[in-house]
């Protein structure tokens, strides 16, 4: 018989950076589950993608045992890394502070699909297009989507 559910509970954390420190500690320590046992199960899972931002969907269950899934880094990470650049800008409609071509978005669309709602790469790509856009990011060529 399958366990009964209690709460999910969604973070982001850095892969190989789990503590006991917020916002783990008291998210976790709020629904009784083992923090350093999460934290030593988190920071094995994702030791080979250590700084990268993971968002993780964990799953509390009414005697206190956890289950986790760690997904895909966010579309705004990983442009910002092909883009080469700390953060997006402030005013995305005015100030354009980098670039990305058409393939760094279809390698990014390719990575993410699994998280994303969409059916195609070319799909993805253009909402991966648009997290690009608001970020200040441009996209450099001929769009693949318009045929």
């Amino acid at each position: 018989m399958a366990k009964q559910v209690e709460t999910f509970i969604k973070l982001q954390i850095k892969g190989g950076a789990a503590n006991p420190s917020p916002p783990v500690g008291p998210a976790l320590g709020s629904k009784g589950v083992n923090i350093m046992e999460f934290c030593k199960q988190f920071n094995a899972k994702t030791k080979d993608k250590a700084g990268k931002v993971l968002p993780v969907l964990i799953t509390v269950y009414v005697d206190k045992s956890f289950d986790f899934i760690i997904k895909t880094p966010p579309a705004s990470v990983q442009v910002l890394e092909a883009a080469k650049l700390q953060s997006g800008s402030s005013e995305s409609n005015r100030n354009k502070v980098g670039s990305v071509t058409w393939e760094q978005i279809k390698t990014i669309a390719q990575d993410k699909m699994p998280d994303l709602n969409c059916f195609t790469v070319q799909s993805a790509m253009s909402m991966i297009a648009g997290t690009a856009r608001s970020l200040g990011v441009t996209v450099q060529g001929e769009s693949p989507l318009k045929k």
